[in-house]
């Protein structure tokens, strides 16, 4: 690995809003993006994959549709990045993949996870050895299988003198602590975008909230705040991991039913943004260590201006600021992460950190497809 190597990580995340794909070099520790690319994800399948995300009836003909159609989907985002990036697939030692996550149920007598998006189409589509099914190994060792990314930041982002919390906004939000001379830390902390892009799609028919101005507009509400806040998932002690089986527009509306409102809509997704901001920051501020603590963020919400002057003034002893400033793409920081974990399986080295997911030991999570 003088030169080191070359891995394409392929990441379609909760938010539904897109495959991201990373051009990576690994050689040894050092991790360099070389090219990315977004592959749209069409409608009407992100609408099928809701339908099944959001637990309404399904069939095993309507899940392995899902799992051909993003396995092709998935290759054509491949072939679009090598195309658009000059470089040729027998350049690539492998493909990570992550899936589509459709369920993710880590609790119970029968925890499971489960991401579609057949690999056996992805290596024989685009000719490269592909890695996937990251989750199911860690979980089979007692974990939760997620989150996976801390161990990528714990390689890339060193704490010195005080802490440094990675932050991932994407429709949940997950952090990753690292502090000087203690273990790495992560977990999810709640929602990210996921329910304020569920609501303004409900009444704008928006994909999103554009920089929070929607938000920005309005004013959060208390008691439907306190409601939210007061959600089960908020007292569990990490390990711990959740996803759109919990934080859905149907849980949104249940809460909303709870009260006598005719609340305005402008009210509601400024509650939300604030919801979002003040779960990642009651956690956040539990790994203040330091002089000069950092909180880097990356994903979508990084995009959020009015959700990230809200992480600034709830946190006023952190230093809070995007990966880009520290030369990550805060875009793309998940994709880059599943390069380097196929990298870390094609080479059959540890890629889960036990103390954040709670397996019973170092594992190398992922199953080769040869491409040949």
């Amino acid at each position: 690995m003088d030169k080191g190597e070359l891995y394409i990580g392929v990441m379609s995340g909760t938010s539904m809003d897109g495959v991201d794909t990373a051009l990576v070099r690994i050689n040894d520790t050092k991790i360099e993006l070389l090219f990315h690319d977004v592959y749209p994800l069409p409608d009407e399948l992100k609408q099928e994959l809701l339908t099944v995300c959001l637990g309404q009836d399904t069939t095993l003909r309507q899940v392995g549709k899902l799992d051909h159609h993003l396995g092709q989907l998935f290759a054509d985002a491949v072939i679009q990045l090598l195309r658009k990036s000059g470089h040729h697939k027998d350049e690539i030692t492998a493909i990570g993949n992550h899936g589509q996550t459709v369920f993710h149920q880590p609790y119970g007598n029968e925890p499971f996870t489960l991401q579609l998006g057949d690999a056996n189409i992805i290596s024989a589509k685009t000719g490269i050895k592909t890695v996937a099914d990251f989750r199911r190994k860690d979980m089979a060792l007692g974990g939760q299988g997620a989150p996976l990314v801390p161990a990528f930041h714990h390689t890339i982002f060193k704490p010195e003198d005080s802490s440094v919390v990675v932050l991932n906004i994407g429709g949940i939000a997950n952090i990753s602590v690292m502090r000087p001379d203690k273990p790495t830390l992560g977990y999810d902390t709640g929602p990210g975008n996921m329910l304020m892009d569920a609501w303004i799609d409900n009444k704008q028919g928006k994909k999103f909230d554009k920089n929070g101005e929607l938000a920005r507009s309005g004013k959060y509400i208390n008691k439907l705040l306190d409601k939210l806040m007061d959600d089960d998932y908020f007292a569990l002690e990490p390990p711990k991991s959740t996803g759109r089986e919990l934080f859905n527009l149907p849980w949104l509306i249940n809460q909303l039913d709870s009260f006598e409102h005719g609340f305005e809509p402008q009210d509601i997704q400024a509650t939300l943004a604030e919801f979002t901001a003040l779960t990642i920051c009651r956690e956040v501020n539990k790994y203040c260590y330091g002089s000069s603590p950092e909180l880097l963020v990356c994903g979508g919400g990084a995009r959020n201006q009015f959700l990230m002057e809200r992480l600034t003034k709830l946190l006023p002893e952190w230093l809070v600021a995007t990966t880009d400033e520290k030369g990550v793409d805060s875009d793309h920081m998940e994709a880059m992460a599943f390069a380097w974990l196929a990298q870390r399986r094609i080479h059959n080295l540890p890629s889960n950190l036990p103390e954040v997911t709670g397996a019973s030991r170092l594992a190398s999570l992922g199953v080769i497809y040869p491409a040949d």
